[in-house]
């Protein structure tokens, strides 16, 4: 027979030796970031978007958004190793103080500050208008404005406050660049529609998301979109070539008409 507390030991063990490995390594890429012009976006998972069954792919509640995966990223590596150990895994303070070279104290207080900005997206993301319905109407709303080039109408759908993020290999070093506001994002949607051909529904993150297409049927961006009530709060836009070769996106292309 095997014994239980071994099992436990080794357990822990081996999760503790995961944990030193991922934080030594967000430290590191940290580092590399830093001479990078913003944060970086989270890579999506993009799926194909299903017709007929409306609830099929309706965003669960163990699903990871977008906005969720960005706040880590925000993270410093130590409030992220606790954060996860503590809240997701239980690990005690006292163990994971080892970890990340800190006392007790203060890795509780590590575990607060990132409880704080997870938190606060959550609860965002929990208002019902984020439910799969309305979340699709209001993308819809905004494919539609955008090919039509209707400036009032993009306006109309996103929240006075939105927040653009753009993930493109173009700009200086890489990196996400960010912009804020209704008008200013219109104006950013509208120059960005102007050079693809079409346009796709998909799924990013379970969430509604777009693929826009250049002639010839080279991929331009993924769009994900956080919606609350009725209103894109937050415009994710991933047009970096490399990023976007990785993610194979020739799979879920449209078939030619």
């Amino acid at each position: 027979m095997v014994d239980v507390d071994t099992l436990d030991e080794l357990s822990v063990a081996l999760l503790a030796t995961v944990a030193r490995t991922c934080f030594d390594t967000l430290r590191a890429r940290k580092s590399r970031r830093d001479k990078q012009l913003g944060p970086r976006l989270p890579d999506p998972l993009v799926a194909r978007h299903e017709e007929g069954d409306p609830t099929r792919h309706v965003p669960q509640t163990d699903t990871i958004s977008l906005a969720l995966l960005v706040v880590l990223e925000t993270l410093t590596p130590a409030e992220r190793v606790v954060f996860v150990l503590h809240d997701m895994f239980a690990v005690p303070f006292e163990q994971i103080a080892a970890i990340v070279e800190r006392a007790p104290p203060a890795v509780r207080q590590l575990e607060q500050r990132a409880r704080r900005r997870v938190s606060s997206v959550a609860r965002a993301l929990r208002e019902p208008a984020q439910e799969g319905h309305h979340a699709r109407l209001a993308v819809e709303a905004f494919l539609a404005a955008a090919k039509s080039s209707d400036f009032d109408a993009l306006l109309a759908v996103l929240d006075p406050d939105v927040l653009l993020r753009t993930d493109r290999g173009a700009v200086p070093l890489g990196g996400a660049s960010e912009l804020r506001g209704a008008g200013l994002v219109a104006k950013q949607t509208l120059s960005f529609a102007k050079l693809t051909e079409r346009a796709q529904r998909v799924f990013v993150n379970a969430g509604p998301g777009l693929i826009t297409w250049l002639p010839g049927g080279h991929p331009f961006a993924v769009l994900g979109f956080s919606v609350i009530r009725d209103k894109i709060v937050e415009l994710y836009v991933f047009a970096d070539p490399s990023r976007l070769a990785r993610l194979d996106l020739t799979a879920l292309s449209p078939v030619p008409r």
